[in-house]
C-alpha cells in the first residue's frame, strides 16, 4: 500500500532540502574565494597565462598582459616570487599599497577593494608565484549579480518545481476528501450510490481503505433501512390479523347472552397468547440487532447440550440427536447463538414426522464452526428456499404454527458474528438448516 503519510513526508523533506541546499549553495558563492578566483573571467585562468607569458616571452609582456586585464576589469595585480619579491611591477599603485597598510587586513570590507591571493606552480621551471588581485568592490558586486543569475535561475525552477509538488499533494488530499463529503452527503439523503466511490476504492493507500470501508457501510446502512422499512410493513401487517380477530371476539362477546360468552374467553385468550408470542419474537429480532456485549468464548459442546434438554422437555415423543467434535470453542455471543439454535430446533420439530429423529451436528471447518440442524420432514420448494430467513415469510402450503420469524432470527444472529445461514433441502431427504460461523467474530452491524 502506497501510504500517504509517507508521500507527504517525502515531498515536505524534499522541499526543505531543496531550499535548503540552494541556501548554502548562495551562501558560499558570495562569500567563497575560491569561488570568485574560479569563476570571474579577469581571474579564471590569469595566473597560469601570466606564468606562461613571462617565461616564454619576459617581463614586458608579462607586464602588459596585467595592463590588459586591469583595462578590461579594473582589476590591480601583483606578483610575487618565492622570497617575497615583486616579479614585475605590477599594477597595484603605491598609494593604494600605502592605503591597505593604513587600514589592516585587505579583507576588510572597509577597503575600497576586496583583495584575493593565488598561488600558482609552473610546470615547466617548478617556480612558483603568488599574484595578489585587488577588485574593486562596485566591480565585484557588479560581477555578482551577472553571476548569479543561473544559480537564482535554478532556484526558481526548484520553487516551481515545489509549488507542483505541494499542489499534487494538496489534490491528493482534497479531492478524496470532496468525494467522500459528496458521498456522506449522497448517504445522509438516502440517495447514495455504491459506484459513486468506485475509482477512489481503488486506490492503494488510506483514501482507498477508507472508501471500502465507507462503502461497506454505505451498502450495510442502506440494507439496514431497507429492511427495518421493510419490517415495519410486514409486523404492521401481522399485528393488523389477530388484532382485528381480537376486535371481532369483543364485538361478538358485547352481544353475547352469559352463556355465549363463557365460550368465547378461550378464543379471546387464544389470541391474546397469538399477539404476545409474535410481540416477543419480533423483540427478539430487534435484540438480535441492538446486542452490542462483548463477544466471548463459548463452550459449544455444552450449549448444544443444554439446547438437547430444553427441546426435549418441550417436546418429548421427538428425541434430538447429537453429533460434535469434542472441545468445540469459538468467540462469540452465547445468548445469540442460543436463540438461533433454538428456532432452528423449534422449527424443524414443526415439520419432523413421528418416530423420527432430530439431528444436531456441530463440526470445525478451518477457521469456521458449522452447526447443523436436519429434520426429516417434507422439505421446501427450491423456488422457496431464497426468500426463506426473511421475516414474516412463510413457504406456501405451511399449515404448522408459526409467524415466519424463527429463521430470521437465526440467519440475523448468524451475520452478526460475520457468518450466515444456509439453507437447504437435504439429498436423502428432509430440510437442513446450517450456521456457518467465524471463530472470531467479524461483526457485521
Amino acid at each position: 500500500m502506497r501510504s500517504l503519510f509517507w508521500r507527504i513526508l517525502a515531498s515536505f523533506w524534499l522541499a526543505i532540502t531543496l531550499v535548503a541546499g540552494l541556501s548554502i549553495l548562495l551562501g558560499h558563492m558570495l562569500n567563497q574565494d575560491a569561488w570568485i578566483l574560479s569563476r570571474h573571467p579577469g581571474l579564471s585562468d590569469l595566473a597560469q597565462q601570466w606564468t606562461q607569458r613571462y617565461e616564454e616571452s619576459g617581463e614586458e609582456a608579462a607586464q602588459l598582459l596585467l595592463q590588459q586585464r586591469k583595462r578590461l576589469y579594473h582589476i590591480n595585480v601583483q606578483v610575487l616570487n618565492e622570497s617575497g619579491d615583486p616579479v614585475v611591477r605590477g599594477t597595484f599603485p603605491r598609494r593604494a599599497a600605502a592605503f591597505e597598510a593604513r587600514q589592516g587586513d585587505g579583507n576588510d570590507r572597509h577597503l575600497p577593494w576586496r583583495r584575493l591571493t593565488d598561488e600558482y606552480t609552473s610546470p615547466k621551471t617548478g617556480e612558483t608565484y603568488l599574484l595578489i588581485y585587488r577588485i574593486p568592490h562596485p566591480e565585484l558586486d557588479a560581477w555578482h549579480r551577472e553571476s548569479l543569475l543561473w544559480p537564482l535561475s535554478a532556484l526558481g525552477i526548484a520553487l516551481v518545481v515545489l509549488t507542483l509538488f505541494s499542489l499534487l499533494v494538496t489534490l491528493s488530499i482534497t479531492r478524496p476528501l470532496s468525494r467522500l463529503r459528496g458521498a456522506v452527503h449522497d448517504l445522509g439523503q438516502t440517495t447514495y450510490q455504491q459506484n459513486s466511490l468506485a475509482r477512489l476504492a481503488n486506490r492503494r493507500d488510506e483514501f482507498g481503505v477508507l472508501a471500502n470501508d465507507f462503502n461497506r457501510m454505505g451498502a450495510r446502512l442502506q440494507s439496514l433501512i431497507g429492511s427495518q422499512r421493510q419490517l415495519l410493513r410486514d409486523v404492521s401487517h401481522e399485528l393488523r390479523s389477530p388484532l382485528a380477530r381480537l376486535r371481532i371476539a369483543l364485538a361478538l362477546a358485547e352481544r353475547a347472552t352469559p352463556e355465549e360468552r363463557e365460550k368465547l374467553w378461550p378464543r379471546l385468550t387464544r389470541e391474546c397468547d397469538r399477539l404476545e408470542a409474535l410481540i416477543s419474537e419480533i423483540l427478539v429480532l430487534a435484540r438480535v440487532d441492538a446486542d452490542s456485549a462483548s463477544a466471548e468464548d463459548v463452550d459449544l459442546n455444552t450449549l448444544l447440550g443444554s439446547l438437547q434438554k430444553d427441546a426435549q422437555l418441550a417436546s418429548p415423543e421427538q428425541y434430538i440427536r447429537i453429533e460434535a467434535e469434542p472441545a468445540l470453542h469459538l468467540k462469540g455471543w452465547p445468548t445469540m447463538i442460543e436463540r438461533a439454535l433454538d428456532n432452528l430446533l423449534r422449527n424443524a420439530q414443526r415439520f419432523n414426522p413421528p418416530g423420527q429423529p432430530i439431528d444436531l451436528s456441530a463440526r470445525r471447518e478451518g477457521e469456521h464452526m458449522v452447526v447443523s440442524v436436519r429434520d426429516y420432514g417434507p422439505g421446501v420448494q427450491p423456488e422457496h428456499l431464497a426468500q426463506l430467513g426473511e421475516p414474516f415469510y412463510r413457504a406456501p402450503g405451511q399449515t404448522a404454527a408459526g409467524h415466519g420469524l424463527g429463521l430470521a432470527i437465526a440467519r440475523r444472529a448468524a451475520e452478526r458474528h460475520g457468518g450466515s445461514l444456509v439453507l437447504a433441502n437435504h439429498p436423502e431427504g428432509g430440510f437442513i438448516a446450517s450456521l456457518d460461523l467465524p471463530l472470531e467474530p467479524g461483526i457485521v452491524s
